[in-house]
């Protein structure tokens, strides 16, 4: 068996920040761990190709569930609790936890970072197509996490924001985004006019093409996430989000940042791809995507932009800014089709304008 060393540990070389948070995060799991509480592996949808898979899990600590007597049946008996965000952050992580990952048959040893996230990469015989890995950590119940093997011969994909492209979240609005995610019921939620549509076109157009919804969001919010995205009929795809809080060497983790190193492994991890960016013009997108396609534009297929209206741009920090964005005409400086509309239904036209659909 291989041993996946993906914690961070808890050395000197953490921020001060990190260390505060850490420290009072082994008070509460010491706590929580002494009254019986147990972890609980919450599986991710990973990806991958022939030969190897990203695992991506975390593990949390949960009070434990009766089976039987009175209280398994008056929890059985209660009505499902409303769905709001803040309950997504209401949880506790075990730190450094070690888990097992069982992948075509074979067991791998990985350890999960300070924050109870596991993220490996393992070697696999696996078959083009969705597949399933299992998880376990400890004696807790194993589970199964959907993982996407892309075709070998694969050449196009999308890699899509979240946040104000396939969700209404006004994040450049702060205090009706903080509504929106931590208070609004997750049913509540609306998708942009004409995503989902667009989004099941491209997958049509190009059977068996991967959609990645890469996002500043955290973990926190990814199963609800998933609810959304299938509630709204969006394809089914791997969510690549970031852990909230102090990092190792900051205070708080660079949204940005995220974006740009993910942008990065995805261009190394399938070199032969041509992804079609998508995003909004609400916060970083088109500086990151203008940054990638500058670098690396064999693998840009086209970057397609969901224009906010004035007046959300405005609240953004200024008018939208892009390229040609509102033509379906190659920018001379990228060399790509770099396309701008409001909604999904624009896009759906330009992107057909472009041969892409």
């Amino acid at each position: 068996m291989a041993l996946i060393p993906v914690g961070h540990g808890n050395g000197p070389q953490l921020h001060r920040a990190a260390r505060i948070e850490d420290a009072v995060h082994e008070v509460v799991e010491r706590r929580l761990v002494k009254r019986g509480w147990e972890p609980t592996v919450i599986g991710y949808a990973g990806y991958g190709a022939p030969g190897w898979v990203r695992v991506m899990a975390r593990v949390l600590l949960s009070r434990p569930v009766p089976k039987s007597g009175w209280w398994a049946r008056r929890a059985a008996s209660q009505k499902p609790q409303s769905l709001r965000g803040w309950r997504s952050f209401a949880t506790v992580s075990q730190m450094n936890a070690p888990v097992t990952i069982t992948a075509g048959g074979v067991d791998h040893q990985a350890v999960g970072d300070r924050g109870g996230f596991v993220d490996a990469v393992v070697p696999a015989d696996l078959k083009p197509g969705w597949q399933t890995v299992t998880i376990q950590s400890g004696a807790g119940e194993p589970v199964e996490a959907p993982v996407q093997i892309l075709e070998p011969g694969l050449t196009f994909g999308v890699i899509s924001d979240i946040d104000d492209t396939v969700m209404v979240t006004a994040l450049p609005r702060p205090m009706l985004a903080a509504w929106n995610t931590f208070v609004l019921d997750e049913h509540a939620r609306a998708s942009v006019p004409g995503m989902a549509v667009l989004y099941e076109r491209l997958r049509t157009a190009h059977p068996g093409a991967p959609v990645f919804y890469l996002s500043t969001g955290a973990w926190n919010v990814a199963p609800a996430l998933t609810r959304f995205l299938r509630r709204h009929l969006y394809p089914v795809g791997p969510l690549l989000l970031t852990d909230w809080g102090p990092t190792k060497d900051r205070w708080f983790r660079s949204g940005p940042e995220h974006k740009r190193l993910t942008l990065e492994r995805l261009s190394k991890e399938f070199p032969q791809v041509r992804w079609l960016l998508i995003g909004d013009d609400g916060q970083h997108d088109p500086e990151i995507y203008a940054e990638f396609a500058s670098k690396h534009p064999d693998n840009v297929a086209a970057v397609a932009i969901r224009r906010l209206s004035p007046a959300q741009a405005v609240l953004a920090g200024g008018l939208p800014s892009l390229p040609e964005s509102d033509t379906s005409v190659s920018s001379a400086r990228f060399g790509r089709k770099w396309l701008g509309a409001p909604d999904g239904a624009g896009l759906s036209q330009l992107l057909t304008e472009a041969d892409l659909l």
